[in-house]
């Protein structure tokens, strides 16, 4: 960190443009401050999420190739589709969001092929979500199987988008119908789509695609004149097939 210019955001001082973010590592902004609510609503209002790991301060991102998925964009092959029909999954949402979160911050991770004990789902992470889950502004679907919570996936609403931040899996496809799940809940609604971030190739097979920064920016604000509405995040059973 000692070699890279990098504004320091402690003290309660705003986020600089995401346009300075840097080059090399791809997307790095800003450092410090803290998770606090209106912090993290803040941010993801502005293209921004933190990133970092448990010894490093806070780390804030703006990429500049950022990842989402369309609604309309959203694939699952044929096979796929049937596969999740006949899974016998059920469905609800925000009926376990603090098990959501315990889950994908447990998910083993790989470094150089290895795995690490290292998450950058720290426990300072869990506790700011969770509150911002309180508060309306986080979310979850959950995926069960025979009374067995089995996968699902989190993240943040800002107005009409929706920040994923991470999901799992214990059987398999189950966070993919995770992902169907949420996409079947946005569809009706012509600005929303998933931010995801970073591109992964699980991400890319459902139809993720990847904007400039100067284009995701553009979509965020024009998402952002429209709220979704409250009921649909209101927790409850979720009885259909999301595909």
């Amino acid at each position: 960190m000692a070699a890279i210019s990098l504004p320091s955001i402690d003290s309660g001082r705003p986020f600089p443009p995401v346009e300075a973010a840097l080059r090399e590592p791809d997307g790095l902004l800003a450092f410090g401050g803290d998770l606090s609510s209106s912090r993290l609503i803040d941010a993801y209002r502005s293209g921004i999420f933190p990133w970092f790991s448990e010894e490093e301060p806070i780390l804030w991102w703006s990429p500049s190739q950022r990842c989402i998925v369309d609604c309309h964009a959203f694939y699952l092959s044929k096979s796929m589709a049937k596969t999740l029909r006949k899974s016998r999954f059920e469905f609800t949402i925000n009926v376990a969001f603090d098990e959501v979160i315990q889950h994908c911050a447990h998910i083993p991770r790989f470094q150089a092929g290895r795995p690490s004990s290292g998450t950058w789902i720290t426990d300072d992470m869990i506790d700011a979500y969770m509150h911002l889950h309180k508060l309306g502004f986080a979310h979850s679907i959950e995926v069960w199987k025979d009374k067995n919570l089995v996968g699902g996936l989190y993240g943040v609403v800002t107005d009409s988008v929706f920040c994923g931040e991470s999901m799992f899996h214990r059987a398999s496809n189950a966070s993919k119908a995770a992902m169907a799940m949420l996409i079947q809940l946005l569809s009706p609604f012509k600005q929303s789509f998933v931010d995801c971030q970073m591109p992964t190739e699980h991400l890319l097979s459902l139809g993720a695609n990847t904007l400039s920064r100067h284009t995701f920016l553009k979509r965020l604000k024009n998402a952002n004149r429209q709220s979704l509405p409250n009921e649909l995040w209101q927790a409850r059973d979720l009885w259909y097939c999301p595909v």
